[in-house]
């Protein structure tokens, strides 16, 4: 049975659920919002509508949560912070509401009008909070600084923006440019309050360092992204450079005020770090069902993914691509305003020409259902945590298991193969010695050799040949520091330094880093330990400047630095560059691997 049956099957499923989900989702790669929207959920010491480990946030939970900040009185608001609840405000205008006529599911958009008895219509526009443009063009573009275009109807709304990142870099030992030349649209609207729909469609080509192209030549793929062909670009004189496609939609459905269900292509990410051991954005789009509900102090989150096993240059032209599948469920708790801990399960399964429905079960543990089935299915399971500490930090932490054997791990502590296993531990630190908007994130992040492996690429924890977790696979200790400083209102900086050690394959030798190699192949049972293998250093900086031209209207200004040491010296790699673009509605690409 195909993944397209989901649907129809969770409708099934919805007496479970109850979740206050407002609006389309917040881009994952508008890291500007998701930094402010920490950084008042740290100072304010506020529980928000969201929880911040279940990414992404929906439109309407964001800024619910910032006027709260910005009516409650409970701490002095700076300048900049006030700045930080208007970038929030004006990029989700649709959800501005008036205090004077109460909301139903996400907002009720019309009153009746006193003085005149006729109906009116978009509380967000009585908001003191909306700001209109300053300059519109021809009276239809631009009426307000985030959108290009946007309608306000009694019972519709609609945003449409230009999507645009173009960035040029001059490298080191390299005759030719690194760029990357991004141009698309993004649409988002809603209809009734009830149901919300987002999509973005973005055409790129790019020309990549050294270390990017050998991991497209090793992977046949480019991570983050689908199908890419090869393209050459007469402007920039350059001819291995690719050329490539990819969009992202959304269709939610607001089935009563806690009941949220959303179909889409996309990406999700669960954690607070710059990583996540448990689910990152970091491979391709997939096709994803995804129930929300929330009750009390919980949030509860089911994600039934449809996954591709083997990307496009692996399978004939006419031939459609590998299916596999996953399912995941994560239990948010807040045991405090400031502290919250996760559980979480995930299993990746494929079957032929089937969908394994026990595991649309929303309740029960999938380890005991895949017992049960005598399955061949790959469980994993974990925690995460975070505490907002003293008005000042953030402490996160994250825990994946994959399988393991008490005995070994604690007592006989032989490196045994299956003790396979991820830790995260991170801390978030605002306004650092008292300096305004100057905040620091430490991370560290370690996984065990063979963690995420299976018997069968069908079972990795894997979609189209990349990683669903972290990108360096296993078998691996990273470090990291972000610095990151705004001392205007325009101006911001940003700072980053990670270090990585790991082990890596050699001719056909399997030391547990590659997640697309089957563990029954593993080198050794005992002995086995992080960076085993060919020892690999990776030392990877950035230094980059933003000034925000308009609103979501970058210049931007970067430096990178990436240097590979290995054992083997023909794989010792150097890439540096100095680069300049400008970005409108997007995120930075970054490629920190």
């Amino acid at each position: 049975m195909h993944m397209r049956i989901i649907p129809i099957t969770a409708l099934f499923l919805l007496s479970y659920f109850s979740i206050l989900a407002q609006g389309s989702p917040l881009p994952l790669d508008n890291t500007n919002a998701y930094h402010i929207l920490d950084r008042l959920e740290i100072k304010s010491g506020i529980n928000p509508a969201f929880h911040s480990n279940v990414k992404p946030y929906t439109r309407g939970d964001a800024t619910q949560f910032a006027m709260h900040i910005d009516t409650s009185r409970i701490f002095p608001l700076t300048g900049k912070d006030r700045l930080d609840l208007y970038y929030i405000f004006k990029d989700n205008n649709e959800w501005l509401v008036c205090p004077s006529f109460p909301t139903r599911i996400g907002g009720y958009r019309e009153r009746i009008n006193p003085e005149t008895s006729l109906t009116q219509v978009e509380a967000c526009m009585e908001n003191s909070r909306y700001t209109l443009g300053r300059r519109p063009l021809f009276n239809t573009f631009y009426n307000t600084p985030a959108n290009l275009y946007e309608v306000n109807d009694k019972y519709f709304h609609l945003r449409v923006n230009p999507l645009l990142n173009f960035n040029i870099a001059n490298a080191a030992d390299d005759d030719q440019p690194v760029f990357l030349n991004q141009r698309g649209v993004v649409i988002r609207g809603g209809i009734d309050d009830r149901i919300y729909f987002m999509a973005n469609l973005l055409e790129s080509q790019a020309r990549f360092p050294d270390y990017v192209n050998d991991y497209i030549d090793q992977n046949k793929v480019l991570p983050g992204f689908g199908f890419l062909k090869t393209y050459r670009s007469n402007l920039f004189d350059i001819e291995n450079g690719y050329d490539f496609l990819n969009g992202q939609g959304v269709l939610g459905f607001n089935v009563t005020r806690h009941v949220g269900l959303q179909f889409g292509y996309g990406t999700n990410f669960i954690g607070n770090g710059y990583r996540s051991l448990i689910l990152s954005n970091f491979s391709n789009n997939y096709l994803y069902l995804k129930a929300n509900w929330k009750v009390w102090k919980f949030h509860y989150q089911n994600i039934f993914a449809e996954l591709s096993s083997t990307p496009p240059r692996l399978v004939s032209q006419n031939d459609p691509l590998p299916k596999k599948y996953m399912a995941l469920h994560h239990l948010s708790f807040d045991i405090t305003p400031t502290l919250n801990v996760g559980i979480f399960e995930s299993v990746i399964f494929s079957r032929q020409n089937n969908f394994e429905f026990h595991y649309l079960v929303p309740i029960i543990l999938y380890r005991a259902l895949e017992q049960g089935l005598n399955s061949p299915d790959n469980v994993l399971i974990g925690m995460d945590a975070k505490w907002n500490a003293f008005k000042k930090m953030q402490l996160y932490a994250q825990l994946q298991m994959d399988e393991f054997k008490f005995n070994e791990l604690f007592i006989d502590r032989r490196g045994w193969w299956a003790n396979k296993y991820g830790i995260q531990l991170g801390l978030k630190y605002i306004d650092l010695f008292g300096i305004d908007h100057l905040d620091v994130q430490l991370e560290y992040n370690r996984v065990r050799p063979f963690t995420y492996t299976h018997r069968t690429i069908e079972g990795s924890y894997t979609h189209y040949f990349q990683p669903l977790a972290h990108p360096l696979g296993a078998n691996f200790s990273e470090s990291l520091v972000r610095v990151r400083y705004q001392p205007t209102r325009k101006l911001s900086f940003e700072a980053r330094l990670i270090s990585a050690n790991t082990g890596e394959d050699v001719d056909s030798t399997n030391w547990g880093t590659n997640l697309l190699v089957s563990h029954e192949t593993r080198e050794q049972e005992f002995d086995n330990s992080i960076g085993q293998g060919v020892s690999t250093r990776i030392l990877l900086g950035g230094l980059e400047a933003s000034y925000q031209i308009r609103h979501n209207i970058f210049l931007d200004l970067q430096y990178f630095y990436r240097r590979k040491d290995s054992d083997l010296a023909e794989r010792d790699n150097t890439t540096q560059y100095l680069g300049a673009g400008i970005r409108m509605n997007m995120g930075k690409w970054r490629q920190d691997y």
